[in-house]
């Protein structure tokens, strides 16, 4: 009887010891299988920049309280409630800041994704679809426009054309849609030889036609996970031209441009640079698992093994 009563109670110990581990992997397998999480942030985050003020007092250039100047966030020592990641070098608030540069970094990446997607979108699907040269030199103008240099073009580029909202959007254009055509034309490629195409053709549709009602819808859960992944890398990029100089003029507030400010006080006011960077990473983080989420319950091949 004691032999028995060991034994129960180390399984009753096992068990108890592994109840942690099981719960963590219940929670990590039920945010692969449901994007609640990351859509709950990314809301959260575009919500909070578009109401911003409603969820704010101050203003993010005029209202600069120079008695307040470098003030800690209000969980910290010599921090208060009436700013809530406290203030920076010349006594703004850095939590209106942070909300009203969401709205400047968010549009700046939504114009430009969606040029990227047209642009990229169209260009995969003349690629895929026509082959022969039209398809040898969009993939070698591809190819080249890869090569660039796109931090020294843009450099080059700012300083020739000034810094501006219009300048800003063509500099993000110039690299969004180059993701989407190599997916997008390997797609095609397969989609060109199905029966119904071939019957379509056969029919005498015409090939614009032909690929506007029957290849692009085929292709539109491709371009939609494809956008939602590249929205983040237009984000980053938005913010190390910021953080350049060579983003928004100043005292336009952005998420790169705000990091750039803090960044010779982060020794003394690390708060600065790390509010706006921890929203830098919770956005581009969620879309990224977005991303793979609508990518692994959109693809066939994905969705058998799941």
């Amino acid at each position: 009887m004691q032999n028995v009563s060991v034994q129960v109670t180390r399984q009753v110990s096992r068990i108890g010891s592994s109840y942690p581990f099981q719960r963590i992997q219940a929670i990590v397998a039920y945010m692969k299988r449901t994007p609640i999480v990351w859509l709950v942030i990314i809301a959260v985050l575009v919500g909070s920049s578009i109401f911003a003020p409603f969820l704010t007092s101050y203003h993010p250039l005029k209202d600069a309280d120079f008695r307040a100047v470098l003030r800690p966030p209000m969980f910290f020592a010599g921090g208060d409630s009436s700013h809530l990641l406290g203030t920076d070098q010349i006594g703004r608030d850095i939590f209106t800041r942070i909300l009203y540069g969401g709205r400047v970094s968010l549009m700046v990446a939504g114009v430009a994704i969606t040029s990227g997607t047209i642009i990229g979108t169209a260009l995969g699907i003349m690629a895929g679809y026509a082959g022969g040269i039209v398809d040898e030199v969009i993939m070698r103008f591809v190819d080249m426009w890869i090569a660039l240099p796109f931090i020294l073009l843009a450099l080059v580029i700012a300083i020739v054309l000034g810094q501006s909202f219009g300048v800003m959007f063509f500099l993000l254009a110039l690299i969004a849609w180059v993701g989407f055509v190599r997916p997008i034309r390997g797609e095609v490629l397969s989609l060109r030889e199905r029966d119904y195409v071939q019957y379509a053709k056969s029919s005498g549709a015409s090939h614009i036609r032909i690929m506007l009602k029957h290849i692009l819808p085929n292709v539109a859960s491709t371009v939609l996970v494809i956008a939602t992944m590249g929205a983040g890398g237009l984000i980053i990029a938005e913010s190390v031209l910021s953080f350049l100089g060579v983003g928004l003029p100043q005292p336009t507030p952005t998420w790169g441009g705000m990091i750039s400010d803090g960044r010779s006080y982060l020794e003394d006011a690390w708060w600065i640079s790390t509010a706006p960077g921890l929203a830098i990473l919770l956005l581009v983080v969620s879309l990224n698992f977005l991303g793979d989420w609508l990518r692994d319950h959109w693809d066939p091949k994905l969705t058998q093994l799941l």
